[in-house]
């Protein structure tokens, strides 16, 4: 997951980087994806945060499954606080990452040990005077526009070089507005990659592999994040109770809303988005 910051991030961005920021705190881990979730959760099975860092793992060897035996170099884009970048570099791959938040910038240096190179900055402001094997974006094409993206990528890449993605995509252009609405429209996105030269490979939905890491964090929010917002409320209404009207006030105009949204995101995601990992192929020179 990329995390921009800039005070003219669109709402839908801006509700993404909240739940990245709960998402960290509440796995205390080095990845910021949502896992792959194998063998699937039973119906009705606990799911534990034990069970997440697993996934996050899993994940992670899920991507590794789909580069080309010949990859050597690999940009990591929105490599957020280091973890794929770990361990793409245990692994033998020469890495570097990107990303426009020096917060992160601090966490990634910590989680790769200070081996692998970080460039604070956004992928459309970034020049490289060599090329890559491989571009990586996990969870982070959905902050650059379809075109910066298949255009940036195609700069940087070698003749025959490889795109690897993974994000949530809306399958349903019709979804405009929402907390995934800053997702690529899927078909949108491969126009402009065929565009700039690329060529499908490899293409697999896990949708169903992610959703449980949803499913684990709206339960975490509704049983602490929400008891604790009532507890305090409670408190306030007994010791200030103006400022308990005022919070009331401010909670139906501004909170209600997007907290709703967020305690039915299984629903939204499953209704107008999939999870897909494309491994796309830059034409070569001839």
């Amino acid at each position: 997951m990329l995390k921009p910051k800039s005070s003219k991030i669109p709402k839908p961005t801006r509700y993404q980087n909240a739940a990245i920021d709960y998402y960290i705190g509440l796995t205390n881990s080095s990845y910021l994806h949502y896992g792959y979730w194998e063998p699937l959760p039973t119906h009705g099975e606990e799911l534990t945060l034990t069970r997440l860092r697993v996934a996050q793992e899993s994940y992670t060897a899920k991507l590794l499954s789909f580069i080309p035996e010949d990859i050597k170099t690999v940009l990591d884009v929105g490599c957020g606080i280091g973890g794929n970048a770990a361990y793409l570099c245990s692994r033998g791959f020469s890495v570097e990452g990107l990303a426009p938040d020096a917060l992160q910038q601090e966490r990634f240096f910590q989680n790769t040990n200070g081996q692998v190179p970080f460039y604070l900055t956004r992928f459309e402001d970034f020049n490289k005077s060599y090329s890559y094997d491989l571009i990586l974006f996990s969870e982070s094409s959905q902050y650059i526009a379809a075109l910066d993206l298949a255009q940036g990528a195609a700069r940087l890449l070698d003749s025959g070089g490889y795109l690897l993605l993974a994000d949530m995509m809306r399958f349903d252009a019709e979804y405009q507005e929402g907390i995934f609405s800053n997702c690529h429209i899927a078909s949108e996105l491969q126009i402009a990659l065929k565009k700039s030269g690329f060529n499908l490979i490899k293409t697999e939905d896990i949708s169903t592999h992610i959703a449980p890491t949803i499913d684990l964090c709206v339960d975490n929010f509704r049983t602490f994040g929400l008891t604790t917002v009532k507890y305090i409320a409670d408190v306030v209404a007994i010791a200030v109770p103006p400022l308990h009207a005022l919070g009331r006030l401010a909670f139906k105009r501004w909170l209600e809303k997007p907290i709703t949204e967020g305690l039915t995101a299984r629903v939204i995601f499953e209704s107008h988005l999939r999870y897909e990992i494309q491994l796309w192929q830059l034409s070569k020179k001839v």
